[in-house]
């Protein structure tokens, strides 16, 4: 009998779809538990995560409802651990390369286009900076990937990192739903779609997103109703 695992999680938080997208290509069983990241639970902080961020996970320990977790589970926090912590339970899984070189390339690709794509995605997103910080970023991205599959070859963590940025980046920028000038989100992910020279990045997101594991834990419609309200593009004083 494996160990319980309960995952504290919101649809919305990418961070939080990392760790999710782990669990279900582990196979592993798990128990979901969405927090209102705006009405989070009074339990929460002092009983499962003292920084009160999403995810968490509680390990191990008697079955309890996940309201009230019990003392005696483990309570792991952030995203990167979690997901390192779910290859090294599922044994059968290769969710984290054995090989030592491979293994360093998975956290490597995590490292390097996490901030990369991420934070050029949000700067347009949110304040309307260039989006051809966001070309530069697939750039990194397609350099590091190999000719065919993912990230480091065989399906691994280094996905499950990224995945959540670039489906939110494609729900945002072809909603059109960003503090930028009104058209120019459609336009830049039509250039990723369209432009041969994304090519390799356009076949390595559309493979990911055909994962049962990716349709299984995606939400677009919480994406473009919670962005929509965030990121309301200013209205023009009339002349």
């Amino acid at each position: 009998m494996p160990e319980q695992i309960t995952l504290y999680t919101a649809k919305i938080c990418p961070w939080a779809h990392r760790a999710e997208l782990a669990l279900k290509e582990s196979k592993l069983p798990y128990t979901r538990y969405e927090i209102d990241l705006k009405n989070k639970p009074e339990w929460y902080a002092p009983k499962v995560n003292p920084a009160s961020k999403v995810p968490a996970i509680a390990f191990g320990g008697p079955e309890v409802e996940a309201d009230h977790p019990s003392p005696e589970s483990q309570k792991i926090a952030e995203s990167g651990v979690i997901i390192e912590l779910v290859a090294d339970l599922a044994k059968n899984a290769e969710l984290l390369p054995s090989d030592p070189i491979l293994r360093a390339k998975a956290r490597f690709f995590i490292e390097t286009v996490t901030p990369a794509f991420a934070g050029a995605w949000r700067a347009f997103l949110a304040r309307g900076e260039d989006p051809e910080a966001i070309f530069k970023a697939v750039d990194v991205i397609q350099g590091l990937l190999p000719a065919e599959g993912y990230a480091v070859g065989q399906w691994s963590i280094a996905d499950a990192a990224v995945l959540p940025f670039f489906a939110r980046a494609e729900v945002s920028l072809k909603n059109d739903i960003g503090a930028y000038e009104e058209g120019k989100g459609k336009a830049t992910w039509e250039k990723l779609e369209t432009d041969p020279k994304y090519a390799r990045f356009k076949k390595y997101f559309n493979d990911l997103k055909s994962r049962d594991s990716f349709k299984e834990t995606f939400y677009p419609e919480v994406i473009i109703n919670t962005y929509s309200q965030l990121y309301a593009r200013p209205v023009k004083a009339a002349a």
